[in-house]
């Protein structure tokens, strides 16, 4: 018998778990299962795909010890390229935004990264997406050692979800997976999840969560409160992408969905993630056999924003007991 040692930590990627649903929908017909991407180092899904663009610009000799990453991100591929970063002796430079996590900039900032927050959005499509890719470029062009493996086109990102997340969906549930509900935002994830089914042959529906205001996938600009799903461009990765079918949540919406997962399952999960449980919710009369949710990050992050009563009513515009009886009620007549 071999021994089994110690991992290095970012051995620890990926392989997270798939657990049941039972107590969120306890009416739906469908047996719901969330692939839990919280259980990642860094606490999301941008693990992998950090972790692949960085392998892959390594490997080929664009980056090295000593290079200096700069990415846009809504928080969470900050958190994962800035350990990167760390790990591989090179400096991370985060771009972000004021809906940024105030708990995700502190973890960003304690692995080492240089966070640059944007102020003001983009002056000609009022979107933060826009203005964070604009200080991106700006700071590649400034900074000689600079390079920036851009998250929303690089191809390596859908092959670490393909050959990880949807593949290890697909072998916990033996190749028995109807629906899969995915939040986009660079949409590498749901790409991958796409490329997966056609490649292994299954019959699996994809649905794309995306949010109110998002022009993802013919979507219509809007303001957009919540980071973690939608956008203000249509990245490269999404390009020739066809869902199986679409499903738009507003703010209020994805709270709801963020504390029914907390208060009827016990997982504290993120925006994004009640935001696919909100969309699993309103299609649940058409669902049957196995349902899997890809929540993206944990919850952690959120405890002042989505969790705390008080924001919600001062930025979604919903009050305590409107909330409470919301969350409640969530799913009946599913």
């Amino acid at each position: 018998m071999g021994t089994i040692g110690p991992k290095a930590l970012l051995d620890t990627i990926g392989g997270t778990p798939l657990v049941g649903l039972t107590r969120l929908l306890p009416d739906c017909p469908a047996r719901l299962f969330a692939k839990l991407e919280s259980f990642n180092p860094g606490g999301s899904a941008k693990d992998r795909s950090a972790q692949a663009i960085v392998a892959e610009a390594l490997a080929s000799g664009r980056i090295g010890r000593g290079s200096t990453l700069v990415e846009s991100s809504s928080g969470n591929f900050a958190v994962a390229l800035a350990r990167l970063a760390l790990l591989h002796d090179m400096k991370a430079v985060c771009v972000v935004d004021p809906r940024t996590n105030p708990a995700t900039l502190a973890i960003v900032r304690a692995l080492g990264a240089e966070v640059v927050p944007v102020t003001e959005p983009d002056p000609d499509t009022g979107d933060w997406l826009v203005a964070r890719l604009t200080r991106v470029r700006e700071l590649v062009d400034e900074r000689p050692d600079a390079v920036w493996l851009d998250q929303y086109s690089n191809r390596a990102a859908v092959r670490a979800h393909a050959d990880g997340t949807m593949r290890e969906v697909d072998l916990a549930l033996g190749g028995d997976v109807d629906w899969v509900f995915v939040a986009t935002s660079t949409t590498g994830t749901i790409a991958g999840c796409l490329a997966h089914v056609e490649r292994a042959g299954l019959g699996t529906r994809v649905v794309a969560v995306d949010a109110a205001g998002s022009v993802l996938f013919g979507g219509e600009r809007g303001t957009r409160l919540l980071a973690g799903y939608g956008a203000g461009i249509v990245p490269a990765l999404a390009e020739g992408l066809t869902p199986h079918a679409v499903a738009r949540i507003p703010d209020d919406e994805a709270v709801v969905g963020t504390r029914a997962l907390a208060l009827r399952e016990g997982v504290l999960a993120g925006a994004s993630a009640g935001a696919v449980a909100a969309a699993v919710a309103r299609l649940a009369p058409q669902l049957s056999g196995n349902v899997v949710l890809i929540l993206h990050d944990g919850g952690q992050p959120y405890a002042s924003t989505v969790f705390d009563d008080a924001w919600v009513e001062a930025e979604v515009g919903v009050s305590p007991d409107t909330l409470a009886a919301r969350v409640a009620a969530f799913g009946e007549g599913a």
